[in-house]
């Protein structure tokens, strides 16, 4: 729990900070592909802190998807969960803190001008999307997370060695920042959209749980990442997991379709 409190605000420390800082320079510090890497690079040394001890899920979908087809033990979802949430709640009161004066600036009634720096929106705020369609795309979008997720940490399936995977993952997390990122602005993950939200409702943000429409958006990015992971997840075991070569098989060439199936196909 500590692994995965230390690594998910490592992650929020350098994703929520990035997006304060495109939001209060309007423009002259960074913009929408600063954001992608950032938060890429969050990730990257998220895992770096915590994957030795945790396995650095850094995500509740992540831990999920994990429980229902890699064997990670159910006693442990909750408690990562929670250890997740808290680690991007910790990390968001800390941008809160040392961003407060030019948040205050730039948006003195902490309006949803400055909201979206610590969590998502439909359309980012200004665009009209649906609530529809930004769950659908909070679907799609951790799916596409944890299908690759899946591809890059399986020894079966070529995965890149052990050092190179938190860059590996990284650069998914970019590529679904500047490929996804329109329609809800790809939480992709409930703790770290949750944990910056509470953070800023409680200091000052009164609209932290709203859309700029004034409907309750906050459980979208809560619930649809869930369900996103274990779609992406199931989609990698159907589609390649049951067909790659038990670990130690050296009898199926590459691109050759496994002729019986073995218990590792299966399980």
């Amino acid at each position: 729990m500590s692994a995965e409190f230390a690594g998910t605000a490592i992650l929020i420390l350098f994703g929520v900070a990035v997006v304060a800082q495109v939001v209060t320079g309007k423009g002259t510090l960074g913009d929408h592909d600063s954001i992608s890497w950032a938060w890429g690079f969050g990730v990257m040394l998220g895992i770096y802190t915590a994957g030795r001890i945790s396995g650095a899920h850094l995500n509740p979908a992540v831990t999920l998807a994990m429980a229902v087809f890699r064997g990670f033990e159910w006693r442990k979802v909750l408690p990562y969960a929670v250890a997740q949430f808290l680690g991007a709640f910790v990390a968001a009161l800390i941008v809160r803190w040392v961003y407060g004066d030019v948040l205050t600036s730039v948006d003195p009634h902490h309006t949803f001008a400055t909201q979206g720096v610590f969590s998502t929106m439909p359309g980012n705020g200004s665009l009209p999307v649906s609530f529809s369609t930004a769950f659908a795309d909070q679907v799609v979008g951790t799916a596409i997370l944890l299908f690759l997720v899946m591809a890059l940490t399986d020894v079966r399936n070529n995965s890149p060695i052990t050092w190179f995977a938190p860059v590996a993952i990284a650069l998914v997390v970019v590529a679904i920042g500047m490929a996804w990122g329109t329609n809800a602005g790809y939480a992709i993950n409930p703790a770290r959209d949750l944990g910056p939200r509470v953070a800023s409702f409680i200091t000052g943000y009164h609209t932290a749980f709203r859309a700029p429409g004034g409907g309750y958006y906050f459980w979208i990015p809560l619930v649809a990442p869930l369900i996103g992971g274990v779609v992406g997840a199931g989609a990698y075991r159907l589609l390649i997991e049951r067909f790659l070569p038990a670990i130690g098989d050296d009898t199926q060439e590459v691109g050759e379709l496994p002729v019986t199936p073995t218990v590792a196909h299966v399980a």
